[in-house]
């Protein structure tokens, strides 16, 4: 799969940027070299690699295996008391008393 200018001028319309013509070549050329890149990547026999769920070793429990080394990093999700609407909006830099009050970015 290539990636074209016209790939490009679309993601770059979505994501509300102004690419420079340069920018644009470069940008394909790029974005052709990662798709390249992993199309090698893609070549490799993995067949005799195990799944890792960390890349570093160091981290989790070592008496255990899989993702069970890593329950530590889990907790309960249980329901606190909320903030509350004043407390919430106390620190904002504007609001109205209901809403937080944020300039506007989207000009389309």
């Amino acid at each position: 799969m290539k990636v074209t200018a016209k790939d490009v001028g679309y993601v770059e319309d979505l994501a509300n940027l102004e690419l420079a013509p340069e920018e644009r070549v470069r940008m394909v050329k790029d974005l052709n070299s990662i798709l390249e890149y992993i199309d090698r990547l893609n070549q490799l026999d993995t067949t005799d690699v195990a799944p890792m769920t960390q890349v570093a070793e160091r981290y989790g429990d070592p008496a255990k295996s899989g993702t069970a080394r890593f329950e530590y990093a889990m907790r309960q999700d249980t329901p606190g008391k909320s903030l509350g609407r004043e407390n919430s909006l106390a620190g904002a830099p504007q609001a109205n008393g209901v809403f937080f009050k944020v300039p506007k970015v989207i000009e389309k």
